[in-house]
């Protein structure tokens, strides 16, 4: 059995959200798993493109090298760091079809605020978290070079417009990118995305599954102690 190959972005400034995210899933997964970070430092043969002022996190446009970095073979998974799976990932790889190029949750998401963690700028535009958690049909995903990934806009990347035809954009269940403070609430949620600020920092440390994902941040930094006996 091959793992699952899952890309997931990194941003030092959420360094505990990334962390604990890969706890949560492999405490639910059933399924081997290679997990690789999208952290910057390690992409400077491929990824030299300027941070644009708009971006909110390092990984807003390096998510679309991972069909290049699986030499665009066979499926990946990409997700932002800033979530909680509560479920085990291997139903969400099972969901993949070959007739489809990228398959993501289809939001219909039109933010009301204008800043949202550290500051960061809040965008709106069409397709809107779309990229957040994507599975990657890699053979047809050739259009993403780092070529391209360095020098096409945003909204060519985001709004997958590289696709040409968005026929190739397939669907996933609503449940497996759940947008917290914004979609409805649901215990069912098997993908919790803080997409506008996690429980980690302060302005939203009461939101909607803020003590779940506590509770594994507190799993993944657990270690067990072997005290000695006196004789």
């Amino acid at each position: 059995m091959e793992p699952i190959r899952i890309f997931i972005g990194f941003d030092p400034r959420e360094s505990v959200a990334w962390h604990t995210l890969v706890h949560s899933i492999m405490r639910h997964a059933t399924t081997p798993l290679q997990i690789t970070p999208l952290a910057l430092p390690n992409l400077t043969h491929i990824y030299w493109r300027p941070r644009d002022p708009l971006q909110s996190t390092d990984f807003s446009f390096s998510r679309f090298l991972v069909p290049y970095l699986s030499e665009y073979q066979g499926w990946s998974l990409f997700m932002d760091c800033d979530m909680l799976v509560r479920d085990d990932i291997t139903q969400l790889w099972a969901l993949r079809d070959d007739r489809y190029a990228v398959m993501c949750v289809q939001h219909d998401h039109h933010p009301r605020e204008t800043v949202k963690f550290l500051g960061a700028t809040q965008t709106r535009y069409a397709k809107k978290n779309w990229s957040s958690v994507m599975l990657f049909n890699n053979p047809m995903c050739r259009a993403l070079t780092p070529e391209y990934v360095n020098t096409a806009s945003g909204l060519d990347l985001h709004q997958f417009r590289w696709l040409g035809n968005d026929s190739l954009i397939g669907s996933l269940p609503a449940d497996w990118n759940h947008l917290v403070g914004y979609d409805p609430p649901n215990p069912q949620a098997r993908n919790v995305h803080f997409t506008i600020g996690g429980p980690y920092f302060h302005e939203y440390r009461d939101c909607e599954f803020a003590d779940e994902w506590r509770e594994e941040h507190a799993r993944a930094n657990h270690v067990e102690q072997r005290h000695n006996q006196k004789k």
